[in-house]
């Protein structure tokens, strides 16, 4: 119960990572109008969860977890994180995201072995990208890599979900109907991810990236990706 409360709050959108400013390049999808209803945004976010960085959080996140008494083989997922990114904007929601959360984490819930993680983090010169941090923070705690990873999931897909609601607009009601429906794709994500092997590391989601990437030029916009 006591894991289950833990992870409900550090993947609340309470929680202070500023996940509410990032959209994943959903916003430029919405104005090219490949988002326009609840069937769309259903299938754009099924796209990322399965084949764009749902995929390859999943790995992050599992292998973060299981490398976390192994500091060089942490360093390595660190490093894998950072070039998972399609773009500057991707990159800065994983790292900013991360930075935020570890930073709370390790305020809120004192661990100094998540001090000396961000003093080495500092001295290679990276960011934890936020699967990573979750990741590392849970494993510190005994939450399971199952259970973190399935919440970490449904936080990234409601997330999204969130940002269609403003910006299509979609009603608070067919917010939760897409949030419905893409519960067995998240539980289904979680047992393919739990398999793979940590080489078959990568996703195919060019279509996000390149939203992404015409997103940094987008003249009017909410969203900082």
């Amino acid at each position: 119960m006591n894991s289950l409360l833990r992870l409900m709050a550090w993947l609340s959108p309470a929680f202070p990572v500023g996940g509410f400013s990032y959209s994943h390049g959903l916003e430029w999808a919405v104005e090219q109008r490949l988002v326009t209803d609840l069937a769309s945004l259903t299938t754009w976010v099924i796209t990322v969860l399965a084949d764009g960085a749902g995929r390859s959080d999943a790995a992050l996140l599992l292998e973060a977890h299981r490398a976390v008494d192994d500091s060089q083989r942490l360093d390595g997922v660190v490093e894998w994180a950072d070039a998972m990114r399609g773009s500057r904007e991707l990159a800065l929601e994983a790292s900013a995201q991360g930075t935020a959360f570890l930073s709370t984490v390790a305020a809120v819930w004192p661990d100094p072995w998540l001090d000396e993680w961000k003093a080495r983090l500092r001295a290679l010169g990276r960011a934890p990208a936020y699967p990573v941090a979750v990741a590392v923070a849970a494993a510190r705690v005994g939450i399971k890599e199952d259970e973190t990873l399935a919440a970490y999931l449904q936080a990234f897909a409601a997330a999204l979900v969130s940002a269609a609601v403003r910006l299509v607009p979609l009603g608070q009601t067919d917010g939760q109907r897409a949030m419905a429906a893409l519960e067995p794709v998240v539980l289904a994500a979680v047992q393919v991810a739990l398999v793979r092997p940590f080489a078959d590391l990568g996703g195919a989601a060019p279509m996000v990236d390149l939203c992404s990437m015409k997103h940094e030029t987008q003249y009017t916009r909410l969203f900082r990706s």
